[in-house]
């Protein structure tokens, strides 16, 4: 069938790979450019089964509500008189009891870990680069108590089957030498090895040029979509600023965008953005940068090295549609970043970035179909889209196709 695919980030050129994949005559529409110039831009890096956690949580809003008076949390709240704003934070508040925080993060762990498998099957094929980092990352804790905490945390994650190990700050250093002279800073850490990190940009950018060449793919950059227009039961066509495309079937993946899309045909999806902020400087040299990726828990501030540059983020903070950042907002990543790893990069040559996460209150995705027969959904992925991107891909292809997908779909589909 002919098949348009709304959205070029990771989400949309996986799903755009699995469907050209299955025989389907395959287009993506953007408004951008190129691929991946939103949320994928230049987010964390980090595949990262082991930080499946959902961010709905018990501790959330007592830490949202003490960002209001310190501006420093990793959690911020920046109220907007803006009503989805306050619609969705409700529906975040009503995630956060214990059981809804264990039902998300099971849910997002079941999709990481069939995602994980996925990635590997794409890149076995395609034979994409991406500056991949194998190994695993480590999720590392300044106290001890802390690292308690941590590790009664992970207890989640381990009883669904992830391999995770508990590390002095011996076997942390061992395992990662950079953090060697620094590891008296260290409580201890843990190891997640089967993570990876690597840069979603450059897998993004080239698997769509991997689907262009030897799948026929076919992309429509500088194309704003504007409307779904509606015929009986299905999507007849996409209205767009360069006129009106048609297909027998529609993918709808455009993050944060989703929702203004989707609100115009009755469906009202509960994707609210939050926002990320991102720093990536050079390593020369002379410099002692990490091998694995990883998290600084008592900071949240993560950094993932891709060949020779180093990638630092941190924050979510629930500010709107706003992407505007000042040097100040990226004082704390620099500071971490410098005390773990002194002589991990130039840290004089910054180019910053901040983006926006497309957030579902439960903080996990929406998949599969629509009240409309044509029209499917692979969107709302927060902040580990690209840890589970091929998953949901596949997952999307095969809803489509009428296989049933490999995993249980509960709690991640529109009505679930």
């Amino acid at each position: 069938m002919k098949a348009l695919v709304l959205g070029s980030g990771v989400i949309g050129v996986t799903t755009a790979y699995y469907l050209a994949r299955d025989g389907h005559e395959v287009t993506v529409i953007d408004r951008h450019p190129e691929p991946a110039n939103e949320t994928t831009f230049a987010n964390a890096g980090l595949v990262a089964p082991g930080h499946a956690f959902a961010w709905a949580s018990p501790q959330a809003p007592k830490i949202l509500l003490k960002s209001l008076v310190k501006g420093d949390q990793a959690f911020r709240l920046k109220p907007r008189l803006d009503p989805r704003m306050w619609s969705w934070i409700w529906l975040f508040l009503r995630e956060c009891t214990e059981e809804r925080t264990r039902f998300n993060t099971i849910c997002k762990l079941r999709l990481c870990n069939y995602s994980l498998d996925a990635l590997h099957g794409v890149v076995n094929e395609t034979n994409v680069k991406y500056d991949c980092n194998v190994g695993g990352n480590l999720y590392l804790y300044r106290s001890q108590e802390a690292f308690d905490k941590g590790v009664d945390h992970m207890t989640i994650l381990r009883d669904q089957g992830l391999q995770l190990e508990v590390a002095n700050r011996d076997r942390i250093a061992e395992l990662e030498p950079a953090l060697e002279p620094v590891k008296q800073k260290i409580a201890g850490g843990i190891h997640s090895p089967t993570d990876e990190s690597g840069d979603a940009r450059m897998f993004t950018c080239a698997l769509a040029q991997y689907c262009k060449e030897q799948k026929d793919v076919r992309f429509e950059f500088n194309t704003t979509i504007q409307a779904l227009a509606i015929n009986g039961e299905g999507i007849s066509r996409v209205v767009t600023d360069k006129g009106d495309r048609s297909a027998d079937l529609y993918v709808l993946s455009l993050g944060w965008g989703s929702p203004f899309v989707s609100k115009k045909i009755g469906i009202d999806l509960p994707i609210y953005p939050v926002k990320g902020y991102s720093v990536t400087v050079p390593i020369g040299q002379s410099n002692s940068a990490p091998r694995l990726g990883g998290v600084d828990e008592e900071h949240l501030v993560a950094f993932a090295r891709f060949g020779d540059r180093l990638r630092i983020t941190a924050t979510a903070e629930f500010s709107g549609y706003d992407r505007s950042y000042k040097p100040a907002d990226f004082r704390t990543m620099f500071k971490v970043a410098r005390d773990l790893f002194p002589a991990g990069a130039d840290y004089d040559q910054p180019t910053y970035w901040a983006g926006l996460r497309p957030m579902t209150p439960g903080t996990t995705p929406i998949l599969g179909g629509t009240k409309y027969r044509n029209l499917y959904l692979n969107t709302g992925h927060g902040h580990i889209g690209w840890t589970m991107s091929c998953g949901s891909a596949k997952i999307t292809a095969d809803i489509i196709a009428g296989r049933k997908p490999d995993i249980d779909l509960t709690g991640l589909t529109l009505n679930s």
